[in-house]
């Protein structure tokens, strides 16, 4: 499986971004896709889960109410919508499929087994 993130960028607080990840290589349906993040100096954190047919979603508290995961599977495409950034969204972020779950988008980073090569967030105050 190939995963490629896009739509990463530089951007002021209070504004909005759509992040995309466009896999490759395995039926994308059958795969529960995340995406996560790593910011400066933190480990690779979770940001938000998606089932592999798109009807269970799963997000961390911190992200909760302000960013939207979503996928086509018609196009094969996972995508993350961020709104209301902040500073602290800084980060690189990643979007990983899993090769053993379809049901749910787990928030551990051992559920899943393939990753993308990461797109920057940059939120400026």
């Amino acid at each position: 499986v190939q995963l490629q993130a896009s739509g990463g960028g530089l951007v002021q607080a209070g504004g909005s971004l759509r992040l995309s990840c466009a896999a490759s290589g395995r039926t994308f349906s059958s795969s529960a896709m995340g995406w996560f993040r790593q910011g400066p100096g933190k480990e690779r954190e979770f940001v938000a889960g998606i089932s592999g047919n798109g009807g269970s979603t799963n997000y961390a508290d911190s992200v909760k109410g302000r960013f939207t995961i979503s996928r086509d599977n018609a196009k094969n495409t996972v995508y993350l919508q961020l709104n209301s950034l902040k500073p602290e969204d800084t980060a690189v972020y990643y979007c990983a499929a899993s090769g053993r779950f379809r049901s749910f988008g787990w928030s551990g980073r051992e559920n899943y087994d393939y990753w993308g090569q990461g797109t920057q967030v940059t939120v400026s105050s």
